[in-house]
């Protein structure tokens, strides 16, 4: 009785971990793009940045396929942090303003399975000839997201508008979506994954072997 039990809860954590981490919505409808878009666009950000970001981001949403996809972020944090109409006082560093916000919007971005898959700070300058806005990057990170719905419900969500400020008084940033058409997770934790099961498949028969 107690391993039926505990397979249960162990195949009801497995259901809750798939039915977070899997959209199952379909692509975006155009009604939804521009609900989304209309609440984003209350953003406080320089007005020209975020009409163009807008545009772009629209022509991308509408071609979702209603895949997850990974978001491509290089980063270059500028010398100080810069001031525009609507932001806030903030008196620290530009590394001080982003570290904040990502602190801030952690927990909301984690509830809707989007997290970092690798991040760091270059060790270098581009290594290859390069143009100088192609240069000089702070750091680099690549983050999973369940769906195209789920980015934009981020920008839309008013409880994100208050730190979205602190990001982009901090940084230069260029966000390219990818989508996964090759993903392959640390090799270390597919041998060991892959070793663990031999192990208890051998176990098992091995009990039932002896049993009998």
């Amino acid at each position: 009785m107690f391993e039926l039990i505990f397979e249960a809860i162990l195949l009801g954590l497995f259901l809750a971990f798939w039915l977070w981490h899997s959209p199952f919505k379909g692509k975006l409808t155009r009604e939804e793009i521009d609900r989304y878009l209309e609440a984003a666009g209350r953003l406080l950000l320089p007005a020209e940045e975020l009409r163009e970001a807008l545009v772009r981001i629209r022509a991308w949403a509408e071609k979702d396929d209603g895949k997850p996809f990974y978001m491509l972020n290089l980063i270059r944090y500028f010398p100080k942090v810069r001031h525009f109409p609507g932001a806030p006082d903030f008196q620290g560093t530009p590394e001080e303003a982003n570290a904040f916000y990502e602190k801030s919007v952690a927990a909301m971005w984690l509830k809707t399975a989007s997290y970092p898959m690798m991040g760091g700070t270059a060790q270098a300058k581009n290594l290859m000839q390069a143009p100088p806005a192609l240069d000089n990057w702070s750091r680099v990170v690549v983050c999973r997201y369940p769906s195209h719905r789920t980015f934009l419900g981020l920008l839309a969500n008013p409880a994100y508008a208050p730190f979205e400020p602190y990001k982009f008084m901090a940084l230069e940033i260029v966000l390219v979506p990818v989508s996964g058409q090759t993903v392959i997770p640390d090799l270390r934790w597919i041998v060991g994954g892959a070793l663990l099961l031999l192990f208890l498949t051998v176990g098992w028969v091995h009990a039932g072997t002896s049993f009998f």
